[in-house]
């Protein structure tokens, strides 16, 4: 997980075209989507960090975004709903 704050962007956009990072998060919200995701454009830089993969950041707590990522999301959703029945 890379915080936005401490990368330049020139540095971000390197790594973003050579697939080393993924997908971006919000920090506070503990919520991670596509790079493109609109939602995700609109956040703070200081609660943006950033992903090399899902794996990384559903390891690091976060969730899928429900507008960039819906089946993800609701895959997730499902398994929360199915957690809370037990």
């Amino acid at each position: 997980m890379i915080p936005h704050e401490e990368i330049a962007e020139r540095d971000l956009r390197k790594l973003i075209r050579s697939g080393s990072i993924a997908l971006a998060g919000n920090r506070q919200l503990k919520i991670y989507g596509l790079l493109s995701c609109r939602s995700g454009k609109r956040m703070k830089q200081s609660n943006r960090v950033f992903f090399s993969s899902y794996a990384e950041a559903v390891r690091m707590g976060y969730r899928p975004c429900g507008h960039c990522m819906r089946m993800e999301y609701a895959k997730w959703k499902g398994t929360r709903s199915s957690e809370n029945q037990h």
